[in-house]
């Protein structure tokens, strides 16, 4: 019975089962990568044993396996669990840029600028103004989630529109938008730790700043919204139909929140001035010392501090101004709060950072980088179609495994000393991953906060599931995807870096 009622579901419904059981039943992701360092381990005692080697294209020498389980191997593992873990790349970049972020968040400023931005945008341009506004706030961790999507039903309500059309849009660029942005936020610096460390198994000297992709992001950030926009007038609205319910009060900022917002404008601005002071003007102290220039200066390679600043000086001044903040102990209480929850990260940092050292020290990875570019070259697979069936598996692998960072740990160490090989460089082989990473967020349970943008649906829909939100998301996800990957062929087509200094390709024998 069971197996004819499954038959006589739809497809789409049938794959989304298929999808959502096969993702429970994937392991915790330090399970899993705990699980992956124990089988690289494994893996370098029986491959060595094999004899397995490559031949280094560049360099003409023959690469072998190490076997992390002979003597020295063991001795190795045992002393570096520690270093492995403190000197990752992202560990200490995201944690930096979160300090900031957790002061802003603390203060109350995120939420009220949220509010601030969407609550002020003409009725002709709401739809745009929450579609912008969603992507802009994946800069400020969870507060798009948690704040814009419920605001976004309520507007669209108060309007005369379907409350659930107004959620789906803002969840449209929250997350399906999630890596575009205008500004920095902290997956930059996250992801473009785990690419260095990638980028050394190839080459040891290359390094990818934070600001690797912006150029390509910023400009994704209005080809989205648009889409978005289009989406939800299109597709979504004439779908969902007329709302019919009661239409509540929206909530307007109160006086200490406005004192506090031109509180924050004008830190802000302070802020920016003195960067600029510190950038723009020939020999400025962080242009740099030697060239002048900004490609490889101080400010590139601190861009995490600058984060840092920029969220944490506006939000002190928030804080202040708002009455939140009447002492420094306030300020630690608050920046305290939000980071308590990067306990989960740092226990999934410890394992990943085991994992991608022990396989970049076998060799595995720039043996299957070597012999897998040899393939494609063989098979004559490289170009943009090989760039186009990256954002594809990615996307596809998105469905069954939600934390960006957690993939890219995993894939990183294999793709991008592969593409590096076949000449692309590792901060476009970076930007291609992030586009499929985005556009399924919307339309996998695996993403954490699936289940509670269900329950917001549920609040206007009470027999809202999984199936409801899936199919409300779709035509975001199809349109994301068709757009970003038209986007991403022209930028490379056209050569323009991903972003400050961060060209498509390196050169290769």
């Amino acid at each position: 019975m069971e197996k004819m009622a499954r038959s006589q579901k739809p497809l789409l419904h049938r794959w989304l089962d298929f999808a959502e059981r096969t993702g429970n039943r994937l392991p915790h992701p330090v399970t899993l990568f705990a699980l992956a360092s124990a089988a690289v381990l494994l893996l370098s005692w029986c491959l060595a044993q094999a004899g397995v080697s490559a031949v280094h294209p560049s360099t003409g020498k023959t690469v072998t396996v190490v076997n992390l389980l002979s003597p020295d191997g063991v001795r190795r593992v045992i002393t570096s669990l520690v270093t492995n873990f403190t000197g990752f790349a992202p560990l200490g970049t995201v944690l930096v840029a979160m300090l900031g972020v957790a002061a802003a968040d603390g203060s109350g400023l995120l939420g009220v600028a949220l509010r601030a931005v969407v609550l002020g945008a003409p009725r002709r341009l709401i739809t745009l103004v929450v579609v912008f506004s969603g992507i802009l706030s994946n800069a400020a961790s969870e507060a798009g989630y948690v704040i814009l999507v419920p605001l976004a039903g309520i507007l669209f309500l108060a309007a005369g529109r379907h409350p659930l059309a107004g959620m789906a849009a803002a969840f449209a660029g929250v997350s399906g938008g999630y890596s575009a942005n205008l500004v920095l936020g902290t997956i930059d610096p996250l992801l473009a730790g785990i690419t260095t460390e990638a980028a050394h198994i190839v080459d040891p000297s290359y390094s990818v700043n934070p600001a690797a992709n912006y150029y390509f992001m910023a400009v994704s950030t209005f080809l989205l919204a648009a889409a978005g926009t289009l989406v939800t007038h299109k597709v979504v609205e004439p779908r969902l139909g007329a709302y019919s319910g009661e239409t509540p009060v929206v909530e307007a900022l109160q006086p200490n929140e406005k004192r506090g917002l031109k509180a924050a404008g004008v830190a802000l601005l302070v802020t920016n001035a003195l960067l600029a002071l510190a950038t723009l003007p020939p020999g400025a102290i962080l242009r740099d010392p030697k060239t002048g220039g900004l490609l490889h200066s101080p400010f590139l390679s601190g861009i995490v501090a600058v984060i840092f600043v920029m969220f944490f000086v506006p939000g002190v001044a928030y804080g202040i101004a708002s009455g939140r903040f009447r002492k420094d102990s306030d300020v630690v209480k608050a920046m305290e709060k939000t980071m308590n929850t990067m306990g989960s990260y740092i226990v999934l940092v410890f394992f990943a950072a085991q994992f991608v050292a022990f396989f970049s020290w076998t060799n595995l990875g720039l043996i299957v980088a070597i012999d897998g570019a040899a393939l494609l070259k063989k098979i004559g697979f490289t170009g943009i179609p090989l760039i186009i069936a990256f954002v594809l598996t990615s996307a596809f692998l998105n469905l069954f495994m939600g934390s960006a960072s957690a993939k890219w740990a995993i894939l990183a160490p294999v793709f991008v000393p592969m593409f590096m090989l076949l000449g692309f460089a590792p901060e476009l082989t970076q930007g291609a991953y992030r586009v499929g990473d985005s556009v399924t967020n919307i339309v996998t349970p695996m993403m954490s906060y699936f289940a509670l943008i269900i329950a917001f649906f549920q609040r206007y829909k009470p027999d809202a599931g999984v199936g409801t939100l899936i199919a409300t998301m779709l035509p975001y996800t199809a349109a994301f995807l068709a757009c970003w990957l038209v986007l991403l062929v022209a930028w490379v087509m056209l050569g323009i870096p991903m972003g400050p200094g961060a060209e498509l390709f390196v050169q290769t024998r």
